[in-house]
């Protein structure tokens, strides 16, 4: 990175607005803060059309066997393990099918890996330990899009014929004009002049979330607005996976309860026996063999 570029990146990180922050009473700083936040929602809203796109391609390119990586430095990276580690819980994926590369590994979640952000070989180390390949989806995060662990990513993604997409939060960055797919908002200075853990990490999270639950109901892992692959893991998970089951197919939830039991909780099995008549093997197999069709699908398609 050319010296005056840093220094033109760092001097966007300057908040004039609140200089004044160390001298404010603690009311008046955690209003500061909470107005500046409440700004970015809007500003996403406005690059909702790419997040959209991006989307759709990433459904498409998993349906067809490939794999989302996000790769991310310091909180970016942080945020991008919060985000894949939820899916298989949530969606009952297998945990390869959504995976996060961040710079320092795991040990970077608990303590700051910072210096490792500059490497541009280490990214690229751990997606050919994965086996990246062309079929791939690669997303790079990166709140002012220079970082080189992630545009080293991104750039070897393009080699490999993936689909890239970059997803900065100060405007686009380089990493937006290498990706070819961008999502660019820009939230503007941080209150904490270049905390980006703050407004940066806000829009990034919601920007995550939007694209993995995006991603997951083109997919088909959602029935109306329940989680019907949930994985009850513990006692709160079960009773969820009773209300979903009782929910969609109009039963008790003792009832519920009952299906459940024979398919070790897992609410599509546990419907498709109900609603088809189908028996605990028939179930999973429709539910192996269809495994992007929705649940309605599924239930059509195999209607008497």
């Amino acid at each position: 990175m050319k010296n005056n570029d840093l220094t033109s990146c760092l001097n966007s990180e300057l908040n004039p607005d609140t200089i004044g922050l160390s001298d404010m009473d603690t009311r008046s700083l955690l209003t500061t803060i909470n107005q500046a936040d409440s700004t970015v929602a809007e500003i996403i809203r406005q690059v909702i059309p790419d997040i959209s796109a991006a989307i759709d391609q990433i459904a498409t390119r998993i349906a067809q066997g490939g794999r989302l990586f996000y790769v991310g430095a310091g909180t970016s990276g942080r945020l991008a393990v919060l985000d894949s580690a939820e899916c298989p819980p949530t969606f009952g994926t297998d945990p390869e099918l959504v995976q996060s590369i961040i710079a320092g590994g795991h040990a970077a979640m608990l303590h700051a890996v910072e210096n490792v952000e500059d490497s541009a070989t280490e990214s690229i180390v751990e997606l050919k330990q994965r086996n990246a390949c062309a079929d791939d989806i690669i997303i790079g995060l990166a709140a002012s899009g220079r970082t080189p662990f992630t545009l080293a990513a991104i750039e070897y993604g393009n080699q490999l014929g993936a689909l890239t997409i970059a997803i900065t939060t100060r405007g686009p960055g380089p990493i937006s004009q290498i990706a070819q797919m961008a999502i660019s908002p820009d939230v503007g200075p941080e209150v904490l002049s270049g905390s980006t853990r703050m407004k940066s990490g806000t829009a990034q999270k919601m920007m995550l979330g939007m694209i993995s639950t995006g991603v997951m109901v083109r997919l088909g892992k959602v029935h109306r607005n329940l989680m019907v692959d949930v994985i009850a893991s513990n006692e709160k998970l079960e009773r969820r996976a009773e209300r979903i089951v009782s929910e969609i197919c109009g039963i008790s939830q003792s009832e519920a309860a009952r299906y459940l039991s024979y398919v070790d909780y897992k609410p599509r099995l546990a419907i498709l026996m109900n609603e088809l008549g189908v028996s605990v093997e028939t179930a999973k197999s429709i539910a192996e063999q269809q495994k992007y069709r929705s649940l309605q699908q599924q239930l059509n398609d195999n209607a008497a």
